[in-house]
């Protein structure tokens, strides 16, 4: 139902779905504008502590600006207990240790199997605007957002990547060595203090990038850690966040509309 606060430049539309995948159906929270849609669609793809009100407030102002957003459940897999208190974050706890055991289960493969039913589910929803997609990702999500660039190379026209982990790795889906098949433009930030995307992974990742012939580039934000973009983080930067949204949403606005 619309809702308003302070910080939304318009009346929002808010809801939880159950959007259909092939492995079952991931509780996803979807906003956009009450009026003056179709709006482009954009996919909002989880860190791993997973699924908080503070993404919900992220996705909710991308979604003010006009954008159709999605924040779709990756741990669903796990089952509908996989959101996690506010201790996941702490070292030995309970939470993280539950939040650990799920993550490291997380591949590419069928994350991307995730996206394809997303975009289905997208073409069916008349507030998302057919064509075109934007995909961005946090931490672990990261990967997932370039991989879906590389996957879905005639749906995805943007994909962003804010301090993904192990951007380059031995793995074979590794997003370094799909980079050339996106045919969307790029964006990757990375913290400068980060110790899953160190300062010599990311200049590896620029190599392979600029080789890549990739369209977009690859930003280091200085003097920041890991998680600079997340209001509730000890690490949140607000002038590293901004840039964050400057860069995200130019980037759509080019990209989207």
């Amino acid at each position: 139902m619309p809702s308003t606060s302070p910080r939304q430049a318009r009346p929002m539309i808010e809801q939880i779905l159950d959007i259909p995948t092939r492995d079952g159906a991931t509780e996803s929270f979807t906003c956009h504008p009450e009026r003056h849609g179709p709006f482009p669609p954009v996919l909002l793809l989880m860190d791993a502590p997973g699924i908080r009100e503070e993404l919900r407030d992220m996705a909710r102002r991308l979604a003010a600006v006009g954008y159709y957003v999605v924040l779709p459940n990756l741990y669903y897999r796990a089952g509908r207990d996989s959101v996690f208190g506010p201790t996941v974050l702490d070292a030995g706890s309970p939470e993280r240790e539950r939040m650990r055991a799920i993550r490291t289960k997380m591949t590419i493969p069928p994350v991307m199997n995730d996206v394809a039913d997303m975009l289905a589910f997208l073409d069916r929803q008349p507030a998302a605007k057919k064509g075109p997609v934007g995909v961005h990702g946090y931490c672990m999500s990261g990967p997932y957002a370039l991989a879906a660039a590389a996957q879905f190379p005639e749906r995805v026209a943007a994909a962003a990547s804010f301090y993904g982990t192990w951007l380059v790795s031995d793995a074979e889906e590794s997003p370094h060595l799909t980079l050339g098949k996106a045919r969307g433009e790029l964006y990757i930030a990375c913290a400068e203090h980060d110790e899953l995307a160190p300062l010599p992974m990311v200049e590896e990742l620029r190599g392979f990038f600029e080789r890549s012939g990739a369209v977009g580039e690859i930003e280091m934000y200085p003097g920041v850690h890991h998680g600079f973009a997340f209001p509730q983080r000890w690490c949140y930067d607000k002038p590293a966040a901004e840039r964050h949204w400057e860069r995200l949403i130019a980037l759509y606005r080019r990209r989207l509309g």
